[in-house]
């Protein structure tokens, strides 16, 4: 069942590409500092210490509130582990056709494919929205 949850990351950018949405689940900081252009984010885990990662308990209500049942979408974190468990939840709660991406952001940031990230510009007056990293 797992496998049949996971796609790769070229796989993932064309469901992205066909107007699907990309749920990023990494901590919001995280997010901010890089993401995928047009995600979405909703964290799968409400904070991660060392002591431990506490599971954010509204995660499937939250998707609930933007997301069907029936609609596809990819699930994504920065290495694939976290967005798979969060995929199985989703998966579990009745959403049909969610996937996750395998590799994660960093997968997506590999295969070069766009990303959003924030940065100041020269003259500190706001962000410019695209920036490709090697």
């Amino acid at each position: 069942m797992i496998e049949s949850l996971t796609v790769g990351v070229t796989e993932a950018r064309k469901v992205v590409a066909s107007g699907r949405r990309y749920l990023d689940v990494r901590l919001p900081e995280v997010f901010e500092a890089g993401h995928v252009e047009g995600a979405i984010n909703i964290p799968f885990y409400s904070s991660v210490t060392p002591e431990g990662k506490v599971k954010n308990p509204q995660f499937v209500q939250q998707v609930s509130e933007l997301f069907g049942k029936d609609d596809e979408f990819i699930v994504a974190c920065n290495s694939g582990v976290r967005s798979k468990l969060a995929t199985i939840d989703l998966a579990n709660a009745g959403f049909k056709n969610v996937k996750n991406m395998a590799g994660g952001y960093l997968a997506w940031k590999k295969a070069e494919f766009g990303f959003l990230r924030r940065f100041l510009n020269q003259n500190n007056h706001g962000f410019h929205p695209l920036q490709k990293l090697p």
